[in-house]
């Protein structure tokens, strides 16, 4: 059983090494849109690079991240764990000397290789070596650091882009690294699950991947309308099929399809790709937005959003005990309407846009919204499954989130019309903004509706208890540990 304490200098040490890697991750799943316009300025890259540079690290991260957690369960946590945070910064480091786009999305889609292997494995390095009587606590305390880095990330990036550069946006990731990795060596226990056996999913997961980039490529490229952009569609279908063939026979799949046998686990998945792709969309433009029609500069753009991590990083605590006392429904359904809200009240963020009474109003309500609906999600995702499965129920969540997230960068330009070089015509952009922001407003409000129908109205009274409870990313829900051993 492990033993270490949180109060001891080795469990300090712990939860550093988990903070720093998680941080990585999480600095550069928000940071890499407040750089976008740099980016497609110094490297001449047309709207389709730049939705690539931020949807290649999702796929790869989106169809990778569950087989990352088995991976540190049979051959040693804290091995992967390292392995993950050396390929991250590797991978960062050739974003920040990329010469070209096309050599940042190769070095993106490696960096969401090792952010699949680091970030569950910086939550399964707490559940394996805290005691028990302390592990809730060391959780807590990671999510909550990992908020403030959500917090700290557009700032942190703005500041970078309008000083030294985007590529220091990357390059970040580097000394942190070099931190990261001693001390884990030096003060984290290794740890493995005995009971780990069988083929790793690995078909699975390379299937799954590749339903994802095929699809997002057929997305991106569509407005050609060419022959290869339909076949591409046609084979990310296909290995969509594939990908749910090959998970119904194995004896041990990355995805055991009899997880969706839960109605309130399969009705909770649906919410959250609704919200996801909705969030997104909507991070996404915005980000362009914000510098392109209203004339911020990075920081300023990466300072914009900041109030809606700050209410949640307050209040989703509350909101978690809130839904505890109501049931999952209400906050499930409540919350998507105040983000639609958000939405449609950003219609009102053009040229010169002011701060205060444009863009403040419809973050503060993005906020709100937030703080409603993504503690309850993660509690209910957990209440509908046995508890030895809440670590698997999570990471399909969280890939479900981060697979509707990457879809809707691709789709949303393409509904909205936006031509290749639309980023650099600022009335161009700003109509097609306005055509996007109901199509996101939309699916939120088909997702409330999903809730109000599906979602029941109270957990089952053994349900498992979130550890996260404390959370600021707006990428994805937060990761939960399986079954407290």
């Amino acid at each position: 059983m492990p033993d270490v304490r949180l109060a001891s200098s080795q469990g300090k040490w712990i939860l550093l090494t988990t903070v720093l890697g998680s941080t990585m991750a999480l600095l550069d799943s928000t940071v890499v849109n407040v750089a976008l316009p740099r980016i497609g300025a110094d490297l001449n890259a047309s709207l389709a690079a730049l939705q690539w540079t931020v949807n290649a690290y999702m796929v790869t991260l989106a169809g990778l991240i569950l087989l990352g957690g088995s991976l540190g369960d049979r051959f040693g946590r804290r091995r992967i764990f390292v392995v993950g945070v050396v390929w991250f910064a590797v991978a960062s480091l050739l974003c920040g000397l990329a010469p070209s786009s096309g050599v940042l999305i190769a070095a993106r889609a490696l960096q969401g290789i090792g952010g699949a292997l680091l970030t569950p494995g910086s939550l399964a390095l707490i559940q394996a070596s805290f005691h028990p009587d302390d592990r809730s606590r060391a959780v807590g305390l990671w999510s909550g650091f990992g908020g403030v880095g959500a917090a700290v990330g557009p700032f942190l990036g703005g500041w970078l882009v309008t000083g030294p550069g985007w590529r220091w946006v990357f390059l970040l990731n580097i000394p942190l690294a070099v931190l990261c990795v001693p001390v884990a060596l030096r003060h984290v226990p290794e740890s493995a699950d005995p009971h780990s056996h069988g083929r790793f999913d690995v078909l699975g997961a390379a299937l799954g991947a590749l339903a994802l980039a095929l699809v997002t490529y057929a997305l991106i490229e569509a407005r050609s309308g060419s022959l290869a952009v339909a076949l591409t569609a046609a084979a990310g279908l296909a290995a969509a099929g594939a990908f749910g063939y090959v998970e119904r026979h194995r004896q041990d799949p990355m995805l055991p399809p009899d997880i969706f046998a839960s109605r309130q686990f399969t009705a909770v998945n649906l919410v959250t790709l609704c919200v996801y792709a909705a969030f997104g969309g909507f991070f996404f433009l915005t980000a362009l937005q914000l510098q392109v029609v209203a004339g911020y500069s990075p920081l300023r753009a990466g300072t914009a959003l900041l109030p809606t991590t700050i209410l949640m990083l307050l209040f989703s605590s509350r909101s978690g005990a809130l839904a505890d006392r109501t049931g999952p429904r209400l906050p499930l359904t409540v919350g998507p309407l105040f983000c639609a809200a958000a939405m449609l009240l950003m219609l009102r963020v053009g040229p010169d846009a002011d701060y205060l009474t444009a863009v403040l109003p419809a973050v503060l309500v993005m906020g709100v919204g937030m703080v409603t609906l993504v503690a309850p999600l993660t509690a209910t995702v957990l209440a509908s499954v046995d508890t030895a499965r809440a670590g698997l129920a999570s990471g399909v969540n969280n890939a479900a989130a981060r697979a509707a997230g990457l879809v809707a960068v691709a789709a949303l330009p393409l509904l909205a019309g936006m031509g290749p070089q639309v980023y650099r015509r600022p009335a161009a952009f700003d109509a097609a903004f306005g055509r996007a922001m109901p199509i996101c407003a939309g699916v939120l409000l088909l997702g409330s509706v999903l809730a109000a129908t599906l979602v029941r109205h109270r957990p089952a009274e053994d349900c498992r208890r979130p550890d996260c409870r404390t959370h600021g990313s707006v990428t994805a829900p937060p990761l939960e540990a399986g079954g407290r051993g």
